[in-house]
């Protein structure tokens, strides 16, 4: 077993600008060794669009006034890709990792989350797979998980959304990740069964792990900073 590990972190239901804070926060200790293991933080956010750094404004096709009426709020950040949502149902996977004691290859790092997705989509009997020229995961066509980093000095933040349970409606106030005529789907729909957040955090953190050779390692925020002192 490996002697590393993969420090997994659950926050519920929490706000964007909150746990965008807290992963600026960790990745900051994580570049500087204050933080010794790679993080996962695993959550649902409250409704909020975010608009990564190749987000065209065509893309966002509700007013921002429309958004706000609906209770969503409305980010700009410096992950990777275009448009996306996330809200309750949503699994938002945020794992810090120091590529430094992997592999320097954002690229590699994406193919990795990918795969931890499809694999984790494979323990509920979905067949998931990626779209050639795009980055996220597929299943029959219709898109089921959005992926978008961030790197500094080979640390990583921002991640994947894994639709679980989500409300896709509000889907229809973007063009997800800017690709037109996108199906976005879930695991409640493909399913037909209820699949719970908590389970589905559950499995993707174990599949996460793995790829990465990490032991999984229930802790909290305190906890990570205890370390950190």
């Amino acid at each position: 077993m490996s002697e590393r590990e993969l420090w997994i972190v659950r926050q519920g239901v929490t706000s964007y600008a909150e746990i965008l804070e807290l992963q600026r926060r960790i990745a900051a200790a994580r570049i500087t060794g204050e933080i010794s293991q790679d993080v996962l933080l695993a959550l649902e956010h409250s409704p909020v669009i975010t608009l990564g750094r190749s987000s065209k404004e065509q893309n966002l096709v509700a007013s921002k006034d429309f958004l706000a009426l609906r209770g969503v709020e409305l980010h700009e950040v410096e992950r990777g890709g275009d448009v996306t949502f996330h809200g309750p149902g949503q699994l938002v996977g945020y794992p810090i990792i120091d590529l430094k004691r992997h592999k320097q290859d954002l690229h590699w790092y994406l193919r990795q989350l990918e795969q931890a997705t499809i694999d984790t989509l494979a323990k509920f009997g979905i067949q998931a797979e990626r779209s050639t020229g795009y980055t996220g995961v597929w299943t029959k066509g219709k898109k089921i998980a959005s992926i978008g980093v961030h790197a500094r000095d080979w640390v990583t933040w921002h991640g994947l959304a894994l639709n679980v349970s989500t409300d896709l409606s509000f889907f229809d106030f973007i063009v997800p990740c800017g690709i037109a005529g996108v199906v976005m789907t879930s695991i409640e729909r493909e399913t037909a069964e209820a699949v719970t957040v908590e389970r589905t955090a559950e499995v993707f953190a174990a599949q996460l792990a793995s790829l990465f050779d990490l032991t999984p390692v229930e802790t909290s925020v305190a906890e990570l900073f205890e370390a950190a002192a």
